[in-house]
């Protein structure tokens, strides 16, 4: 097909990154997909990005969810898969709601957590499985490496749980995810593995990256289901579309705020203004952990290592992988150590994107303010979302519609929530039964030897 889509590495323009040859070659959305990331331990990108008419993109108010998925996927899918198969898995992905609730004015918030694992992740997840299904060797077993600092492991081993042909192993920080999360993790079974580091997520990603670019491990077919697999990000840019649809006036901007760890999220928000979406900013508010609010600021990026522990813990993030991707967009480029080769265009970045650091202090007022003076209900995660589009509004005066992102349900959080508002909150029918459910993690250190024994002795690459 002649203007079918193709993906290029990160890191094609650099010889010997971390003595590994650059990738200069492109692959197919099937190839990327599976493949997860470059050879050369770059992030797969687009060579084009689609626009999608402002005319398309209105029409889809009052429409199901699925229509908002089948006009942004398939402009990127193009003609590697049927029409009719990408519409059945597009509706197997999402049989949830997408709440966009008004707190007040016309500030929304847009609550992805009704999905099987009450967590945003559900979207990318459930989608790449369905994908990855379809488009795998039948003859071979593939390996899906996954490293989590909270609801990512749980919502991909969900969504990849009984899929035939597809073993997954998901890498959690021992210490960094909360009791409930650790029991989501540990008891999903069958085809899913959970392995508890002994150290940051930072140590579990690196683990991950490390295993890709092991020649010697290529034939266990590993893949990724972290946001470094552009399989990933394509889903998370459709619910802003979605949103915007609902909410827009004919010709209006939005300013969307999305809390930031991984930025795989906030990269399919980018995504979707440089598509056509009238985003007039674009808040990427982290927590404690600040490379990039920093980064912003005084123009020279350093990376947090390690990362700090924070009570939003799915943010709990030092080197952000998709910061590769943002730099690349704007002209940069940046390794998986952190080390810079070319600095984007700061200024434009400014121009588009603003970013703050919220404190866990900050984050607990937020929560309460949001309960008392409005009756909703944030976790840490919202609340991080939440406080960042104040601020700005604070600094740059008050804009007409407004959307932040709720990427959790407060029932994952419930001890927070019962010491910061006094109630529990109600927990969704997904979560019902979870902390009856047994399994065990296996204990690794965060030790790359120690790791790539236990895939040689535990994967298998055949089907």
């Amino acid at each position: 097909m002649k203007n079918r889509i193709l993906y290029y590495s990160t890191n094609r323009n650099f010889d010997n990154i971390n003595g590994i040859v650059p990738f200069r070659g492109k692959v197919t959305f099937r190839e990327a997909l599976l493949q997860g990331q470059a050879p050369d331990e770059g992030l797969y990108m687009p060579n084009r990005i689609p626009r999608i008419p402002y005319d398309d993109i209105i029409s889809l108010k009052n429409k199901p969810y699925t229509e908002a998925a089948m006009l942004v996927t398939k402009i990127f899918l193009g003609d590697e898969i049927d029409t009719g198969i990408l519409r059945k898995i597009i509706e197997d992905s999402y049989p949830f709601t997408i709440p966009l609730q008004k707190v007040f004015d016309r500030k929304y918030i847009m609550r992805l957590d009704q999905g099987p694992t009450a967590s945003f992740k559900d979207f990318a997840a459930r989608m790449m499985a369905r994908l990855m299904s379809h488009f795998r060797d039948k003859e071979k077993i593939l390996n899906v490496l996954v490293a989590t600092s909270g609801d990512t492991g749980s919502a991909v081993g969900e969504a990849f749980k009984g899929v035939e042909g597809i073993d997954v192993s998901i890498l959690y920080p021992r210490d960094e995810v909360s009791e409930r999360q650790k029991k989501q993790l540990d008891t999903i079974g069958d085809n899913v593995r959970s392995l508890s580091i002994n150290g940051k997520f930072d140590d579990c990603q690196d683990l991950v990256k490390q295993a890709f670019s092991d020649p010697s491990l290529e034939y266990l077919n590993f893949t990724s289901a972290n946001s470094i697999n552009f399989g990933r990000i394509l889903p998370q840019m459709v619910y802003y579309f979605y949103a915007y649809a609902q909410l827009c006036r004919r010709g209006e901007s939005i300013v969307v705020s999305v809390p930031s760890g991984n930025f795989g999220n906030a990269l399919g928000c980018e995504y979707a203004r440089r598509m056509g979406l009238p985003i007039k900013k674009l808040i990427m508010p982290t927590n404690e952990n600040d490379e990039f609010p920093r980064f912003l600021k005084a123009g020279i990026y350093e990376k947090l290592s390690p990362s700090l522990a924070c009570l939003s813990n799915a943010m709990n993030v030092g080197h952000p992988s998709n910061l590769a991707r943002f730099f690349e967009l704007y002209g940069g480029t940046i390794d998986r150590t952190g080390k810079v080769h070319v600095y984007p265009d700061t200024e434009t970045i400014r121009k588009n994107i603003y970013s703050v650091s919220i404190s866990d202090e900050e984050t607990k007022k937020c929560i309460k303010k949001t309960y008392e003076e409005y009756g909703t209900i944030l976790e840490p995660h919202g609340a991080v979302g939440w406080r960042g589009l104040e601020i700005y509004l604070e600094q740059y005066g008050d804009f007409p519609l407004c959307l932040s992102l709720e990427t959790a349900h407060p029932a994952k959080f419930p001890d927070e929530i019962v010491e910061l508002l006094g109630i529990a909150p109600a927990v969704p029918d997904s979560m019902k039964g979870i902390d009856e459910r047994e399994g065990k993690s296996l204990e690794l250190p965060a030790d790359y030897k120690i790791f790539k024994k236990y895939l040689i002795d535990n994967l298998k690459s055949r089907a």
